[in-house]
């Protein structure tokens, strides 16, 4: 009995005991959440303040960028005036290479003028040419038949010399065998026949002699004919020419008359009173040299002339489509150039705004900002200034490790939060944090947690109390990995519901 006494008595105070543990809990949860309260509204002032001084580093900004971009307009205003400069420099340089391009088109058609009379005299020397060659042709085949005929004669003489030496021979043996009287008779009479045959021979050949002079003497003859033809055949020719010239006048005439219509009767009896043949004639010759003068008519200027014009006009539409395109393409670059310019200026005012808002919640205070070097947006570099509450360092290199990795994680968040993407792999960030800027480190990924899913390797503790599932990797046994893995959410459960 005394024994369950002692145990109803201690199971009393142990009620008593944890009714009075769970009251301290409540006033100590009372009293975090007073305090939690007193730091949120001094975070809260701290917040309006740093609103405040970034307010009014926006307006110096904004005040700063419109100077820049009437600068940027003025720079622009002297560019377009330089721009324009150019295309009168450049417009005046196309005319002058118009008239240089005339004067050579000029030169070159007199240069083919040239070529054209070079041409007409080689053809002519060609013809005259081809003339003598017909000429020396028709003499060469007359010289071949003559050498021909006489080759014949010739051999035919030396025929009839070994006929008589056959003769002469068979003479002699019929000689041999008659008696010596006879021979002698025979002998004399072979002697005159000889005599006879051989004066025969010296008067063909004499006469072969008198035929080949004679042969010469006419083809000489021809030959002056020959040349005496030239002039006449060139006479024949000018004639044909005059001929269809005047042909070619009278049809023109004819033509004109038709298309004035004019009466033929009437211009025959005004005619009568005109002036003498000889008189027009010398009208007409004084009207040639004057044209003759004049020098060689070039019958296609008329069409070169049409041609060279549509050149022109083909040359003044091309240069003026080049002009029509150079200003479309200077207008889409200005438009790009201003296009992203206002994008960049934008994305920067926008980035320096979120790094100004993020970097005193990752250090409790200070200040950081975005700073362009260069005059030019477009071509300007960035410069991170970063002031940690309490210092007054004149450049990032001055910073500790620590501080300089919330300055990189202010400014990869701040670019993150302008374009956010639906997963954040963060590789131990926190290794060179301490542990009050590893919690605000930790508080920043909660509040950015709400949009993206952060995936993070750390070995801090206080970084693995913020993650919502844990997955470690163990080595148990020598070359052997495994993969331990914890739903923080559940275990909490499981601890509250025991």
């Amino acid at each position: 009995m005394r024994l369950h006494e002692e145990v109803a008595q201690l199971e009393a105070s142990h009620a008593e005991t944890q009714q009075r543990y769970m009251d301290r809990q409540r006033e100590i949860q009372a009293l975090r959440a007073q305090t939690g309260q007193t730091q949120s509204r001094h975070h809260t002032a701290q917040m309006e303040l740093l609103r405040l001084q970034q307010a009014v580093e926006r307006v110096q900004s904004r005040i700063t960028q419109i100077a820049q971009e009437l600068e940027e307009v003025l720079h622009q205003q002297a560019s377009e005036h330089a721009t324009l400069e150019t295309l009168e420099v450049r417009l005046k340089e196309y005319r002058a290479q118009d008239e240089v391009a005339r004067d050579a088109l000029y030169a070159a058609r007199q240069k083919r003028d040239q070529a054209d009379r070079a041409v007409f005299d080689a053809r002519e020397m060609q013809r005259a040419a081809e003339r003598r060659h017909q000429e020396a042709g028709f003499v060469l085949t007359t010289c071949t038949n003559k050498i021909r005929e006489l080759s014949e004669t010739l051999t035919r003489i030396d025929q009839e010399i070994a006929d008589d030496e056959t003769r002469l021979t068979q003479a002699r043996e019929e000689l041999a065998r008659l008696p010596a009287d006879a021979l002698d008779v025979e002998l004399q009479q072979a002697l005159e026949k000889r005599t006879e045959t051989e004066a025969a021979l010296a008067a063909a050949r004499d006469a072969l002699e008198g035929l080949t002079t004679q042969l010469r003497a006419h083809d000489e003859a021809r030959m002056m004919c020959e040349q005496g033809l030239d002039p006449l055949r060139r006479t024949i020719e000018q004639l044909k020419l005059k001929d269809q010239e005047a042909m070619l006048m009278q049809s023109q005439f004819e033509l004109q008359l038709r298309e004035a219509a004019a009466d033929e009767a009437s211009l025959e009896s005004g005619l009568a009173d005109s002036p003498k043949p000889s008189q027009l004639q010398a009208e007409i010759t004084r009207l040639q040299n004057e044209i003759a003068a004049l020098g060689a008519v070039n019958l296609a200027a008329l069409d070169e002339l049409t041609q060279a014009q549509e050149r022109a006009e083909y040359l003044a539409a091309q240069c003026a489509d080049l002009l029509e395109a150079v200003t479309t393409l200077e207008d889409a670059i200005r438009r790009i150039d201003q296009e992203s310019r206002a994008r960049l200026k934008e994305t920067f005012d926008t980035v320096n705004q979120h790094m100004g808002e993020l970097f005193p919640q990752l250090f409790g205070g200070g200040q950081a900002r975005l700073i362009l070097t260069g005059d030019e947006l477009l071509d300007a570099g960035v410069q991170v200034f970063a002031q940690p509450p309490g210092k007054k360092n004149t450049s990032i290199h001055l910073l500790s490790g620590g501080e300089k990795t919330l300055t990189a994680l202010s400014l990869v968040f701040a670019m993150f939060k302008l374009n956010p993407a639906p997963f954040c792999l963060l590789d131990e960030v926190d290794a060179p944090l301490d542990d009050a800027n590893t919690e605000r480190y930790c508080n920043l990924v909660k509040a950015m947690s709400d949009h993206t899913q952060f995936l993070f390797i750390t070995h801090n503790r206080v970084t693995m109390e913020m993650a919502q599932h844990l997955a470690g990797v163990t080595m148990q046994e020598q070359g052997v990995s495994r993969i331990v893995a914890v739903d923080v959410d559940e275990a909490v459960g499981m601890v509250e519901a025991a």
